[in-house]
């Protein structure tokens, strides 16, 4: 992997884990007030993803190692 797609994924994975956090953030609301499921859902989906996305991207940092 070159050290510019590096460099790329070193910038996006702070972005994304905000809107994590974020997330985090209005999923405890929503769950406090439990009017909107369909929403809470929707929150819990996006999340899911992008804790994928950034496991996906943690990876893509570590360093293959021979056996």
């Amino acid at each position: 992997m070159s050290l510019a797609n590096l460099a790329l994924i070193s910038q996006r994975l702070p972005v994304l884990r905000a809107e994590h956090r974020a997330l985090d953030q209005a999923i405890d609301q929503l769950a406090a007030n439990p009017e909107d499921e369909l929403e809470l859902k929707r929150l819990k989906r996006r999340r899911l993803q992008l804790k994928d996305c950034i496991t996906q991207l943690e990876n893509l940092l570590i360093p293959d190692e021979p056996a």
